[in-house]
């Protein structure tokens, strides 16, 4: 009995209180304060039921644009869990550094399924993965100093009312040194993905005499500077040079000639952020402008993802490359404290890109795949938060969102949402969560959106003018 009691003192009471010591989580967790001098413990996640009044009350689908993600609301996303753990260790007496290893798990239904309903071996069950697994040294030696090496989810603003990071997502692997403001990262960017294609991040080497699948990586070098122009007012810029290597692999063995003969490939990228708070408006209130261009390889993504190295479109098939290939991003996002019953949220995202081939509608990749060469997407969209008490919250949103690829119509989608809240932390504040939430959206498309099924909810009900979205919902991240 004594040794139980001693491995229970030792052992369970210090995990235990350390996962009950919960750190700083809102779109990504930075542990920068921490309650435990050992491990702490966020976590982000969303979970629900929801259904609409097509087909006998079917399991509701999202109403936004194809090819949009999240722009356009998220208010109708699927189950989605995060849990990130980080791992501290203390310097030596009279060090300053800040030292911890983060990790971070994610889970999710790869079927339009509830998470509940689903296992790993479910067909289209759930998809487990690992964004981050990272090392990092803060603040050495007392200095305004850091280095970083792992997989991170490094990215800096998003859109929350449409889940969309923009500007500066390089999340993916590689290693990173900041100081002061000026920020310095190099990501490894590879996929074992052989239904890839544009471009193809692997390639059949045959050049040993065995046949087999090779990677084709990409790196991405990146440079971003703040400038401070006063307490309110912050210009960032950014820089990016992308290269993918050579993947020749022409040759001829057997009298079969493989002709995946790949020739080396680069981008670039330049972007300028303006962000300012406003001091004559309640804190928390402010306005975030970027405007983003990025050539070759660097044309960014689409799918309502901002990655630069995403690169859009069909490659030119005579010079194999994407040379002339190229993208505009405009984001432009505000929050307004007007008082405490009342928070105004919006934005506005405009893309327009254009890969290496002629054509400005479909052409055909590397592996012969016809894709859309040419896109133009643009979004508006408002959140109302009016605080009813400190317990009872009201949304309404509305969102206009137009898509058109290559030379088709134009699909537009006009949606409103109303959603009432129970806040059970009690705060009249727009971060504040959990959230549990009814959620009643009703969304108008126009004729092309409306007869070529460009929605996923169109693409379960068929042709319909009107989409409808009914559900009960729950979100909740954790921080200090």
């Amino acid at each position: 009995m004594y040794y139980q009691l001693k491995l229970f003192r030792t052992y369970i009471v210090p995990i235990l209180f350390a996962i009950l010591s919960l750190s700083s989580l809102r779109s990504q967790i930075s542990y920068q304060n921490v309650t435990n001098k050992k491990v702490s413990l966020g976590s982000y996640g969303r979970i629900g039921v929801d259904w609409s009044f097509e087909n006998g009350g079917s399991i509701g689908r999202r109403l936004n644009l194809n090819n949009m993600g999240s722009i356009g609301g998220r208010l109708e996303e699927q189950d989605y869990l995060e849990i990130a753990p980080a791992f501290h260790f203390k310097p030596k007496k009279g060090d300053s550094t800040d030292i911890f290893a983060q990790a971070r798990f994610s889970v999710y239904s790869t079927s339009l399924s509830s998470i509940g309903n689903s296992t790993s071996s479910s067909l289209g069950g759930l998809n487990f993965a690992v964004p981050e697994l990272f090392v990092e040294a803060r603040n050495i030696k007392g200095k305004d100093l850091s280095i970083w090496v792992g997989a991170r989810l490094y990215r800096g603003p998003d859109v929350h009312i449409a889940d969309h990071f923009y500007y500066n997502d390089h999340s993916g692997q590689g290693f990173g040194i900041e100081y002061k403001k000026t920020r310095f990262a190099t990501i490894f960017v590879a996929s074992t993905d052989t239904t890839a294609t544009v471009p193809p991040f692997f390639y059949l080497n045959i050049k040993t005499g065995t046949p087999s699948a090779a990677l084709r990586q990409r790196t991405v070098m990146l440079a971003e500077h703040d400038i401070e122009l006063d307490k309110q007012n912050t210009i960032s810029l950014l820089g990016e040079y992308h290269r993918m290597a050579d993947a020749d692999s022409s040759t001829e063995i057997d009298s079969v000639e493989t002709i995946l003969n790949f020739p080396a490939d680069n981008g670039f990228v330049l972007g300028i952020r303006h962000h300012i708070d406003f001091k004559n408006k309640k804190p928390g209130s402010f306005n975030d402008f970027t405007m983003r261009y990025g050539t070759g390889i660097a044309n960014g993504g689409d799918g309502g993802m901002s990655k630069t190295w995403l690169t859009y479109g069909a490659p030119d098939t005579l010079s194999l490359s994407f040379k002339g290939a190229h993208s505009l991003a405009i984001v432009d996002h505000f929050l307004m404290n007007f008082s405490d019953r009342y928070t105004l949220n919006g934005y506005v995202i405009f893309t327009k890109s254009k890969g290496a081939a002629d054509s400005d509608h479909m052409s055909k990749t590397y592996f012969g795949k016809e894709v859309f060469n040419r896109k133009t997407d643009f979004t508006i969209g408002f959140r109302n938060e009016y605080y009813i008490n400190d317990y009872f919250h009201l949304l309404g949103e509305v969102h206009y969102s137009q898509r058109k690829d290559g030379e088709n119509p134009v699909a537009n989608m006009l949606k409103f949402s109303l959603a009432p809240i129970y806040v059970p932390t009690g705060n009249r504040d727009t971060w504040a969560r959990p959230h549990i939430r009814f959620v009643a959206s009703v969304a108008r498309y126009n004729d092309f959106a409306m007869e070529s099924l460009y929605s996923p909810y169109l693409q379960f009900t068929g042709s319909r003018r009107w989409g409808y979205y009914f559900g009960i919902k729950g979100e909740w991240w954790v921080w200090n």
